[in-house]
């Protein structure tokens, strides 16, 4: 876990302000789960997973409720669904925190970011074509060009049984050639041996049974309409029928956004799937459901690589140099705020040499000086802080005008 400075909070305040605008032109509307739930949401997502058995903050409360912090955001948008019934179909998007006691590293932290949407209620694969969609147009508004899209399908839930059957008869015939990890995982949850990156496992893995061959005719024609809408768009991507995703929630499609200039086994930016009857689960009546999460971190470290979406240092339009007391520094910068400018000012009564020092580290575009003269004429002079030699002395009367014309010359508006 750390603390996310400025200027770098400020990106992440653009990213959510990107992603919102990017999901809300498609009907999304957001909520704000909270941080903290009964530790059953999210056993709900697969107690077999690491995220569960590994990897989640769970503990006792002074109530005696076993709570979690939660390691995800779709089940509690799925617990909220049947606390509250909205209308369906229910499209939503959230961003926050999640937590997870995992190995930090590049790109991946105890306490890390996520924005994602949900869609609860509709089954027709266009949904799961527009739900895509709005990842990969959101990488692209970012000025990501180097994104690679993944998609399988797990089949219906039956397809996925027989299949998991049919993997745990192939692991098992392996296991002694099998990593350590990869068998106790075998012992808990076949399918996600899939998963796994480390080099004993790749040729056993390899060698496993296709998903494919246990498709319903449903299935298969859910997964084929999805493929074509994503030609439809233009978006390219790879199919991957090892990928599982990292929850046992999913059915029918899932999908990952894989970051191209990352390293091979660190590079997922994201990605979801679809999850009917993980409602159920949560009390709620039959419900389809498919959404995804991105993670900020990771994404944002694919935008340094690629020279996109930067760091902006703030920019402050006026500093307010006050020489006479305080109090003309106290009423110009709330005027120049509630013009609709930005302003800062110094504090304790500091030396002219002083207040001017903290005008130029401050990034100003222009200084206001008041003086014991400019307050005896009503008075003020804008200085240039990037062509220190101009100002001028303007009146008071005239000061948001004459503000207005400063900033917008070339002088101060080119260099800005």
């Amino acid at each position: 876990m750390r603390d996310v400075m400025a200027p770098e909070s400020g990106r992440w305040r653009r990213f959510v302000q990107v992603f919102a605008e990017t999901v809300e032109a498609a009907g999304y509307q957001q909520i704000i789960p909270p941080l903290l739930e009964d530790i059953g949401v999210f056993t709900r997502v697969g107690e077999a997973t690491d995220v569960v058995s590994k990897e989640m903050y769970d503990f006792v409360d002074k109530g005696d409720r076993h709570v979690a912090l939660r390691p995800e955001q779709t089940a509690s948008v799925c617990r909220a669904f049947v606390q509250h019934r909205p209308t369906l179909p229910w499209k939503t998007w959230y961003t926050g925190p999640n937590f997870r006691y995992e190995k930090p590293q590049r790109g991946r932290f105890r306490q890390f970011d996520q924005v994602g949407i949900e869609v609860l209620g509709v089954t027709d694969p266009d949904l799961d074509v527009e739900v895509i969609a709005l990842g990969w147009n959101f990488f692209a508004a970012l000025g990501l060009r180097r994104v690679e899209l993944k998609i399988n399908s797990l089949g219906e839930p039956s397809d996925r049984l027989r299949y998991t059957e049919a993997l745990a008869r192939h692991f098992d015939r392996h296991r002694s050639e099998l990593s350590e990890d990869a068998q106790t995982t075998l012992t808990r949850n076949p399918l996600r041996v899939l998963d796994s990156k480390r080099v004993e496992d790749g040729p056993i893995i390899a060698a496993a049974p296709r998903i494919d061959d246990f498709y319903s005719d449903e299935a298969a024609t859910h997964f084929r309409r999805v493929c074509d809408g994503l030609d439809d768009l233009g978006i390219p991507y790879i199919r991957d029928e090892r990928l599982v995703r990292g929850l046992d929630y999913y059915r029918f499609t899932t999908f990952e956004y894989a970051g191209g200039t990352l390293d091979s086994a660190q590079n997922a930016l994201g990605g979801g799937g679809r999850y009917d009857g993980l409602v159920e689960e949560l009390g709620g009546p039959p419900t389809a459901g498919i959404g995804f999460a991105l993670g900020l971190d990771r994404t944002l470290i694919a935008c340094d690589d690629e020279a996109v979406f930067p760091t902006l240092d703030s920019v402050l339009d006026v500093f307010v140099v006050d020489t006479t007391g305080g109090r003309e520094a106290l009423l110009l910068t709330d005027e120049i705020r509630r013009a609709g400018l930005t302003a800062d000012r110094a504090f304790d009564g500091r030396s002219m040499k002083s207040q001017m020092k903290a005008a130029d580290r401050s990034g100003a575009r222009v200084a206001l000086i008041v003086g014991s003269d400019e307050l005896a004429t009503g008075m003020v002079v804008i200085r240039d802080l990037r062509h220190g030699a101009e100002q001028m002395v303007v009146p008071r009367s005239d000061l948001e005008v004459r503000l207005r014309q400063q900033l917008s010359s070339p002088s101060t508006k080119d260099q800005s």
